[in-house]
């Protein structure tokens, strides 16, 4: 366990590493998490310093208090920004998006949101940027802009559309009605749902269970299905097979070797009833 090498770090972030968990909580929960510039830029050195961090091998993402994020901080990313120069919006433009989106999709460490409380607007860009999620019952979560008079700003629409139905991330974009964490659920927006009790111990027993696997070959497979939603079938077959050549080339526990030998030598893999073990 490594709780102190973190403390203080930052100030919008709360970062605690114990048994290979990297617990990251966005910390500003009088603003109920809103995004604001300062989380923003301090969330882009979180990401790209636990992941060069070998006591890390899971992050989860949650929130301080009551909420996971309820978004984008209106003051401090709009009016502040009004009447300045147009690189000021941006550069809070940009950092939002590195972090939210072309970071932690394509993180190479496994990520899952813990969705404790409030997730709305700009928050649903990191929500499905997260590989796993998981919802307490009690989570409220709702697409609000168009009540505040503009449409789902970021990669909110995208992220719907890659994750929740048509009809369903339309009635929500266009009505701004909230929904809790089992709607959540039965959308897809999120793995699963539980009551809020029992979140931590949720989210700590599907870490654990990712702890188990060759990370070479889970980051090579999460990242794999991911590009794959943006290509085509011809572009997904030469993509997946070089990922495969590089995934055995790269990985020093030769998972592929060691999986063989226990499926065709010592009979002691079983699909279904026996799974692999690391060495």
């Amino acid at each position: 366990m490594r709780m102190a090498k973190y403390e203080q770090r930052w100030t919008c972030v709360d970062v605690k590493v114990e048994a290979g968990i990297a617990w990251v909580t966005l910390n500003r929960p009088e603003k109920r998490n809103a995004m604001s510039p300062t989380l923003n830029r301090e969330m882009i050195d979180v990401l790209q310093t636990l992941e060069l961090d070998e006591e890390a091998a899971v992050l989860v993402l949650t929130g301080a208090g009551d909420s996971w994020t309820a978004g984008m901080d209106l003051k401090e990313y709009f009016r502040e920004t009004d009447g300045k120069p147009e690189i000021f919006q941006e550069r809070s433009r940009r950092d939002a998006c590195e972090w939210q989106w072309k970071l932690l999709r394509m993180y190479n460490k496994p990520t899952i949101a813990m969705v404790n409380g409030w997730c709305f607007g700009g928050g649903f860009s990191p929500l499905v940027a997260c590989d796993l999620a998981i919802a307490a019952d009690e989570a409220t979560f709702g697409l609000s802009e168009i009540n505040w008079g503009i449409p789902p700003g970021n990669l909110v629409s995208k992220a719907m559309a890659d994750t929740v139905g048509h009809r369903e991330s339309l009635y929500y974009i266009m009505t701004g009605e909230p929904f809790g964490g089992q709607k959540a659920a039965q959308m897809g927006l999120v793995n699963k749902s539980v009551p809020r009790a029992q979140l931590r111990e949720e989210v700590q027993a599907l870490a654990n269970k990712l702890l188990e696997k060759n990370p070479v070959v889970l980051r090579y497979a999460k990242n794999g299905f991911k590009r794959c939603r943006e290509l085509d079938w011809d572009q997904c077959e030469d993509y997946l097979y070089a990922k495969l050549d590089q995934c055995i080339g790269r990985d020093p526990e030769q998972g592929r070797k060691e999986g063989m030998k226990q499926f065709l030598d010592d009979k002691t893999l079983k699909p279904g009833l026996q799974t692999y073990q690391r060495k």
